[in-house]
């Protein structure tokens, strides 16, 4: 039985470890957080990925909790109604779509929960060194022992520490978008029933939906920027500048800009893309964002991810036991999947892709080709 060590418990890695199982191989998940982690944005799982998810028994317990919102509101940046719709929104497109929007937090649980009793999981640790040989890869980890698996698959997010140990420094791969965007929860201070916001002021805005029964916010904070400062991710002076941005603008400031110091998922980074020559590297390979991260402007990291975990388990299923034939059909069945579907965030800046774009772009690839 092959042995796969897969780097990141969000969605990306639960669901090849998920796929791999049925195949026949040995997985293990280390995850640097103590578990699965809470917080995060709506996410959409739309089109091809949509099958993933019934495939895996999972579909309709995520339809059951998905977004449910009648419409949104276009505010000035006096927060005066501008524009609204009861048709789409513009975190999920069309309210009468299959596609769903559910919270990032629901569906990592949904998947741990389906995935825990077939697979190994370590959270709270993290892999220091990868060596390789003509056996396997030995991994060094932050905590315990070392230990030799098969493969090893980095599906540990845009800032992958496995690309890193493996490929070379971020910097060779990732393209910044020209923003940055946070998301953070609070009370309903607005009293929102089933509906959005969304405002722009100046060069920064942000949407916000209410969740949880209306009982709670989710806010997303975009703002323009120039790449991130390392310097920037400690001591909490990343919250502090998006505390002062939030300060800055003209309507609710005060509140969002307390909500966002008070937050405790904060969280905030750049809007950036990965871009890469190819997914792998001897016995180690990307996935999701780690390897070809759209960023949310795209709208479709998660399908990216559900999608891309799916096919990389069957190649490797297929080539039994010849990672590099495994690979190299990964790479051929999702490279113009991904092209087309990094597009979305570049098409229309500072605005969603057109819908004939995404209907495109969703469906671009069969499960079963």
């Amino acid at each position: 039985m092959q042995t796969v060590l897969i780097s990141g418990g969000g969605v990306a890695g639960p669901v090849l470890a998920y796929w791999l199982h049925r195949h026949g191989f040995g997985t293990t998940v280390v995850e640097r957080a103590p578990g699965p982690r809470p917080g995060g944005q709506a996410v959409d799982v739309r089109g091809v990925a949509l099958g993933v998810l019934a495939r895996m028994g999972l579909l309709e317990r995520a339809r059951s909790v998905r977004t449910r919102m009648r419409g949104m509101s276009i505010l000035d940046p006096e927060g005066r109604e501008i524009d609204r719709s009861t048709e789409a929104t513009f975190s999920s497109g069309r309210l009468d779509s299959d596609d769903i929007e559910v919270l990032r937090e629901d569906l990592v649980r949904m998947v741990h929960e389906h995935t825990r009793a077939d697979v190994e999981y370590d959270f709270g640790n993290s892999i220091t060194a990868l060596t390789e040989d003509a056996d396997g890869v030995r991994v060094d980890f932050a905590r315990g022992a070392s230990r030799t698996f098969d493969l090893v698959i980095g599906a540990d997010g845009l800032h992958s520490n496995v690309r890193r140990l493996a490929f070379g420094p971020e910097e060779r791969f990732a393209h910044h978008l020209g923003s940055c965007l946070s998301v953070f929860s609070a009370d309903n201070f607005l009293a929102l029933e089933d509906w959005q916001l969304w405002l722009r002021d100046g060069d920064a805005g942000f949407g916000i939906m209410p969740v949880r029964g209306n009982t709670e916010l989710r806010i997303a904070f975009g703002f323009q920027s120039a790449p991130l400062a390392h310097g920037l991710r400690a001591d909490g002076a990343l919250r502090r500048l998006v505390v002062d941005r939030l300060a800055a603008l003209r309507w609710e400031g005060a509140r969002l800009a307390k909500a966002a110091a008070d937050a405790p998922d904060f969280y905030c980074d750049a809007m950036a893309q990965i871009r890469m020559d190819d997914w792998s590297r001897g016995r180690v390979a990307l996935l999701g964002d780690a390897g070809y991260c759209p960023s949310p402007l795209s709208g479709q990291g998660t399908s990216l991810a559900l999608v891309g975990a799916h096919v990389l388990a069957g190649c490797l299923a297929r080539a039994r036991g010849d990672h590099r034939a495994a690979y190299t059909g990964y790479v051929r069945r999702m490279r113009p999947f991904v092209t087309l579907n990094q597009a979305l965030a570049t098409e229309n800046p500072g605005g969603p892709a057109s819908e004939a774009s995404l209907a495109h772009a969703k469906d671009a690839l069969s499960l079963d080709s």
